[in-house]
């Protein structure tokens, strides 16, 4: 009997990508989502989906019936500026929609739970690279949420004997990104090259960021289902994995990587910089290498040409 496996998010941008890869390992996958960010025809076509909200009694019920052996929970509010202008809406979302699914998980038999954190908002302001024991202060109630959940999951590891895993990514980037809205700048940038429009960076664009591929994530989220995990030890870090390549690319670097893998020039635009954002960020990925087995094969050339490749032939 195949494994069952629930993705929440699983239309979206990384959701998607996830999905795929626990399908390619074999697994019976069912998708949750309700299309407010993701989209229908990114759901593989051998999953079956459901669209519900993952805090809606329904997807509890589901979740406490459906016997699923691992969920995969990246269904979240993501922009920080909606977590900024609304932070009660932001943690609904973020953490209500979470208990809601763990009391689901809790009754309905689920082992292990993989959690899409992020290492560019729980840690906040500090000098990279970054390990997992790094002290923590988000700077937005995106970030708040995303570190409350963490201890949320730490508690209910603690109770109830729920498996849970934190995988707190960097920057993630590839196919499926939406370069619209609260997007990354790889997708903003490919966008703009397939106009032929010119680049815009804020600030200086000496801030730094750590870019690693989503096929990458997904592997490591297929990876963190089996893993032997380390046993609890008082603190969320004992279960968080950070997931990157510790590399540090400034923006400007960026900007002219992806002018090179697309092969069209434009013209590169400083705009002022906006309030609010990490000067710098990059995270050691050597626990989840160790624990995992994960670390990453994409270089950062080759995911911005195979990016730029599928922004290009989706808007053909």
């Amino acid at each position: 009997m195949k494994r069952r496996v629930l993705v929440t998010g699983g239309a979206g941008f990384i959701g998607s990508h996830v999905a795929d890869a626990f399908l390619a390992a074999g697994s019976d996958v069912t998708v949750i989502d309700n299309l407010s960010r993701g989209r229908p025809q990114q759901v593989p076509r051998a999953a079956e989906f459901r669209q519900l909200d993952v805090g809606s009694e329904e997807a509890r019920a589901l979740v406490a019936g459906g016997e699923f052996e691992v969920i995969v929970h990246l269904a979240a509010q993501v922009d920080v500026r909606v977590s900024v202008s609304d932070p009660v809406f932001d943690a609904e979302e973020n953490l209500l929609a979470l208990l809601s699914l763990l009391e689901g998980a809790r009754g309905g038999g689920t082992r292990r739970i993989v959690f899409s954190s992020s290492g560019g908002v729980v840690y906040g302001e500090r000098r990279p690279p970054l390990v997992e024991t790094a002290p923590k202060f988000p700077i937005s109630p995106y970030g708040v949420t995303k570190l409350a959940a963490e201890y949320y999951l730490g508690c209910y590891a603690q109770l109830y004997g729920l498996e849970t895993v934190a995988l707190r990514y960097s920057n993630v980037f590839g196919p499926r990104q939406d370069p619209h809205g609260e997007a990354g700048v790889v997708a903003i940038f490919g966008n703009r090259l397939r106009q032929r429009k010119a680049l815009t960076i804020y600030g200086d664009g000496n801030q730094t960021r750590d870019y690693v591929y989503v096929a990458d994530v997904a592997r490591a989220n297929v990876l963190a289902a089996d893993a032997a995990l380390p046993p609890l030890d008082g603190t969320i870090d004992a279960r968080a994995f950070n997931i990157g390549t510790g590399i540090e690319t400034s923006v400007n670097a960026l900007a002219q990587a992806m002018i090179k893998a697309s092969g069209v020039e434009v013209a590169v635009e400083h705009a002022p910089a906006r309030g609010g954002e990490l000067l710098a960020n990059a995270l050691t990925a050597d626990k989840a290498a160790r624990v995992l087995g994960w670390s990453p094969t994409v270089s950062l050339a080759d995911g911005l040409k195979t990016t730029y490749d599928w922004i290009v032939r989706e808007a053909s």
